[in-house]
């Protein structure tokens, strides 16, 4: 009964960790750890295998070296696989599920449809536009969303108005950057704190601290893509006003009230923000859009574009609105509701008192079966597993979405019918996100990924500038931040804090900067040559967008060194 206790507690047997298993040397040892990461890349990279194909080949390879290289026990090997698939299913696809299915509900209702020509309505300047669509309606949609959504919807909104198809791919290409390490709900910074074993309000805090500086010159660029100088020297008050309004929604957001709802509360109050300044300024002359010919025409020309009329859709039929009957007041109200209802709902959940009676009734947490494990030097690796059942991201937005469905009148068998699209829209993305977690997973607790890291901090003080790029590059070859962090999360806090590095501020790095490798990676430039009718020249889309991502990279190299330095130390959070 004692031995049976033990085993169920995680005592028994104890698996200590090697560093160096192949012939004793640390270089061949990380060269042999990196040939899951390798094999994926390659699969997804070279030879466009479906994702979820890949990654099982990658966590196979990655379970076959654990137990024969790094001689991990077989019945530990699949505990930890089980436990990692577990952590994809909960709390992260549970979020991602959750959250598609709001954004569903406004789709089947016919709100998202109004929400879209609301947008539109409040100007036909393409710059202004560019700004509104692609950079606040977009960061609403990554929040939401995610996985393709927001750059898909984003150009059919932008063509749908009469911007040419490249520029409505390269704007929203480039847009979806700055969202997506708070995007689908914080799932990237979720799936960080659950691999680096970091706490994720301290996660939260320094990628709120990174990607403001990025969102703040982001619709600037924008302007420039679609007008070139001219655009920024007319509108650069407008994009100034956007940006900064991101920038500091996110930074308070991410570092004052709840990591979860980062993105929908900066893009809303970017939405008012630019609403307040249009109110009060507009740019001198216009660059509207020609729907009949396709064409942009600027100065005095004829302002198209505009919004056509609102259109609900009451349990999914389609049905008129004359607009005499509700006022466009009522019909923006309904369009935004449900972000306004994820926003309380969070908020509520973030209020002292609800918070800690939440952690302490809903909480449970046990030493995860068959996991007893150290690391190379002894030190026990922990591997509790914890779930808050009410508090978890996902649970909320069930909560919203019902309470959505319930404003909009959706019946439960309609409810019902969005929630299991949902399901099948994602289900490869399940089996993506469960695997690649359970890759990690396995690659964490059996040591091939502190060997990698131990090889990495060879390199030094000099690491830091690595960072970056290995976040860059992981996103830019799964298209996710969420698996770029589950693959490279711990390696990056590993190896910083093995070279007197803060790890908090490399494994933030690794979500902040690896956003601006998401423009170029195979599936979302997939995703807009389909949505902008380009398939097959996802080429020409790459090249239009490499430098951006390129330069930008350097950019925030540098912003990330500076944060290991005294110079803006300051602003690391330090664990308590």
């Amino acid at each position: 009964m004692t031995r049976m206790m033990a085993r169920l507690e995680g005592e028994f047997p104890v698996f200590q960790q090697i560093l160096d298993p192949v012939f004793g040397s640390l270089f061949f040892s990380a060269l042999v750890a990196v040939i899951p990461l390798v094999t994926l890349f390659i699969l997804l990279g070279v030879f466009r295998v479906k994702a979820w194909k890949a990654s099982l080949v990658g966590l196979t390879l990655s379970i076959l070296l654990a137990i024969v290289v790094w001689q991990m026990p077989a019945v530990q090997t699949a505990s930890a696989t089980v436990e990692g698939a577990l952590y994809g299913i909960i709390p992260i696809l549970w979020i991602l599920v959750n959250a598609l299915w709001v954004y569903r509900l406004t789709v089947v209702t016919g709100w998202f449809e109004v929400l879209g020509e609301r947008i539109r309505a409040i100007s036909d300047d393409q710059r202004i536009l560019a700004i509104l669509v692609a950079f606040c309606f977009g960061a609403l949609l990554e929040s939401l969303a995610g996985f393709g959504a927001p750059v898909a919807i984003s150009i059919a909104m932008l063509m749908a108005a009469g911007m040419k198809p490249v520029k409505a791919a390269v704007v929203s290409l480039l847009a979806n950057t700055a969202p997506v390490a708070f995007g689908a709900m914080a799932a990237p910074i979720i799936a960080l704190s659950g691999v680096t074993g970091i706490d994720i309000h301290l996660l939260s805090q320094m990628a709120g601290r990174q990607t403001p500086f990025l969102a703040a010159f982001v619709p600037l660029i924008l302007v420039f893509i679609v007008d070139g100088r001219r655009g920024i020297r007319q509108t650069w008050p407008i994009a100034v006003v956007a940006g900064l309004s991101f920038a500091i929604a996110q930074f308070v957001t991410s570092n004052f009230i709840a990591v979860e709802i980062t993105d929908v509360v900066a893009s809303v109050v970017t939405v008012i923000a630019v609403l307040l300044m249009l109110r009060v300024w507009k740019p001198a002359h216009t660059i509207a859009f020609d729907r009949a010919e396709g064409s942009e025409t600027a100065g005095g020309g004829p302002r198209t574009g505009t919004a056509t009329s609102a259109t609900l859709v009451q349990v999914g039929e389609a049905v008129k609105v004359d607009q005499s009957l509700y006022t466009k007041a009522r019909l923006t109200w309904n369009a935004v509701m449900p972000y306004v209802v994820i926003i309380i709902v969070f908020s509520i959940s973030q209020i002292p008192v609800v918070k800690l009676w939440i952690a302490e009734t809903t909480t449970i947490h046990f030493p995860w079966p068959e996991l007893s494990i150290t690391d190379a030097a002894g030190n026990p690796v922990g591997t509790e597993y914890k779930l808050n059942l009410l508090g978890t991201g996902g649970t909320l937005l069930l909560i919203s979405g019902i309470i959505v469905a319930l404003a909009y009148r959706v019946s439960f068998r309609r409810a019902v019918a969005a929630y299991a699209a949902t399901l099948h829209q994602l289900r490869f993305t399940i089996v993506t996100v469960t695997a690649v977690l359970a890759l990690a997973y396995v690659m964490n607790l059996s040591g091939q990924t502190q060997s990698l890291g131990a090889a990495l901090a060879a390199t030094g003080a000099f690491f830091i500038v690595l960072s970056p790029a290995i976040g860059w590059l992981g996103v830019a070859i799964t298209g996710s931040d969420t698996s770029s962090n589950a693959l490279f999360g711990l390696l990056q806090a590993t190896t910083a804090e093995q070279v007197g590095i803060s790890p908090i501020l490399a494994a933030a790095a690794n979500s902040s900067a690896g956003v601006l490798g998401k423009m170029l990676s195979p599936q979302n430039l997939a995703v807009a040559a389909a949505a902008a009718s380009m398939a097959g020249k996802e080429g020409d889309l790459f090249r239009k967008l490499v430098w951006w991502s390129l330069g930008l990279l350097v950019v925030f190299t540098g912003l990330v060194y500076l944060q290991s330095t005294p110079l803006l130390g300051w602003m690391v959070p330090v664990a308590p």
